[in-house]
């Protein structure tokens, strides 16, 4: 085994500590001195990481020890950090806290003891002194099989408040933090922070945070922890290789086109997914449901998650592109949609001001949005008949997290039909048997009509190798069926 790649995990002592702005502010910092910094993010989350790839103007992926499992968790760390100076792994919650209230599947702590990565522990120390140690005392002592090598301290109030921290708690060491300010933080939404991606966030609220990771926190510090981290193990390394040798050996033959929505309203996307898509012979072709009038020359759709809800107007009043989807599942053109794309394929999104808003129509249902959360946590799907993604009986992992729910479409003048070729609501069969990991209770889901299936999951396919290689498989045949 060569040298260990350098990594470092960044977790939380809890949620809203600012493991995001931690994790993203030294990565800034450690850019802008020249270094390749690889991002990461433990669990589920799509937001994190539109926020790591604004930092280091680059891909951020998950890992998921509970979605990914242990073998998928090690190759794509190894995969992706490849070739990078420093790899950065933020955390998910508290760095104990996961699936199971009892043991570690689903945490940081797995995902950094799989990595044998050391961790620098972010402590929101705002009105907090001595009582820092106990707390660190604490998580540092948890678990003998983890390395609690350093201590930020977030939301600091001076650099007198710094000092006192530092001579509290010596082992492991403060080594360093970043101040209050409220001027700057990142603003939040009901799914927590807002996607990084909006207009309204500017790059000068990046480099701000990188400025003051410098100044505030040690960074050569830090650089020294994460490369004495240990050489990964050989299957890792391994994995790395492979990915290396694909690399040079060019892109896999292109078996199909398949459009991803992808713009302000959807965006939710696992970077291993889409990798698995090209693997497997797809050519990714990126449209916008809310700009775009025609769709490109593809095989499939894949609707990710997103924001349709808050940009409900501006995808009603893009007619001609919702024609163009109901004319393609008209036309038996496989259409994959998760969770937002489940509720841009309803009849109509209706918003928490009661407002219905037209939508594609081919889900014969309204997405209705709540004022509280309707679904949260981890799911195994087992596929109950043949889809898009292949035969009956397929098993993969994923999460739901979502505001809206389903109910039957409110009576309605219909909307003019924009095009001749416009398709009607279809009939939908549940094809998923969905088993919630906390509770075991199970659910019927998975919106099945020839060739659209559309469902609340967000899947990661990790889980399941052969789902990414079945969509693949429906876009070629589609792809010839056209070309007769």
């Amino acid at each position: 085994m060569g040298p260990g790649i350098p990594r470092l995990v960044v977790a939380g002592t809890a949620s809203g500590v600012g493991k995001t702005t931690t994790t993203v502010a030294i990565a800034r910092a450690l850019r802008a001195r020249g270094l390749r910094v690889a991002l990461f993010k433990c669990g589920p989350d799509y937001l994190d990481p539109t926020y790591h790839a604004r930092a280091v103007a680059g891909t951020s992926h998950n890992l998921d020890g509970w979605m990914m499992g242990r073998e998928a968790v090690l190759s794509t760390f190894a995969a992706e950090a490849a070739g990078a100076d420093v790899a950065l792994i933020e955390g998910v919650m508290g760095l104990f806290d996961g699936a199971s209230p009892t043991g570690e599947e689903g945490s940081t702590a797995e995902v950094a003891k799989w990595l044998e990565a050391p961790v620098a522990l972010v402590v929101d120390a705002s009105g907090m002194a001595r009582s820092v140690a106990a707390l660190v005392q604490g998580f540092a002592g948890f678990d003998p099989g983890l390395r609690v090598a350093a201590v930020v301290c977030n939301q600091v109030g001076s650099r007198g408040h710094l000092d006192i921290l530092r001579q509290a708690q010596r082992s492991p060491p403060v080594i360093g933090g970043l101040p209050r300010d409220e001027a700057q933080r990142f603003p939040e939404r009901h799914l927590g922070l807002r996607t990084a991606d909006e207009a309204a966030l500017p790059e000068e609220r990046f480099d701000h945070w990188g400025a003051q990771a410098e100044a505030w926190i040690g960074l050569d510090a830090l650089l020294e922890i994460a490369r004495g981290a240990p050489a990964l193990p050989a299957a890792s390394e391994a994995a790395a290789a492979t990915a290396g040798a694909a690399a040079s050996a060019g892109a896999a033959p292109r078996r199909a086109r398949i459009g991803l929505a992808f713009d302000e309203a959807f965006h939710f996307y696992y970077a291993d997914n889409l990798r698995r898509l090209e693997a497997a012979g797809a050519e990714l072709v990126r449209f916008s449901p809310i700009r775009d009038a025609r769709l490109p020359d593809v095989d499939a759709l894949y609707l990710g998650g997103g924001y349709p809800e808050a940009h409900a107007e501006r995808l009603t009043e893009n007619a001609a592109l919702r024609a163009e989807i109901r004319a393609f599942a008209g036309r038996g053109g496989p259409i994959y949609a998760e969770c937002g794309g489940l509720m841009y394929l309803t009849e109509a999104i209706r918003t928490l001001d009661g407002r219905a808003h037209p939508m594609v129509g081919l889900v014969p249902a309204e997405a209705v949005m709540c004022e509280k959360l309707q679904a949260l946590g981890y799911v195994e799907v087992e596929t109950q008949a043949r889809t898009i993604l292949g035969g009956a009986g397929l098993r993969f992992r994923g999460h739901q997290f979502r505001y809206s729910e389903l109910r039957p479409a409110a009576p309605a003048t219909p909307e003019p039909a924009p095009s001749p070729a416009a398709q009607p609501p279809l009939p939908i069969e549940h094809a998923y048997s969905v088993r919630r990991r906390r509770g075991g209770q199970v659910a019927r889901e998975g919106y099945w009509a020839q060739s659209v299936l559309a469902s609340y999951v967000h899947a990661h396919w990790a889980s399941n190798p052969l789902v990414p290689e079945g969509l693949v498989a429906s876009a070629a045949a589609h792809r010839k069926e056209r070309a007769r």
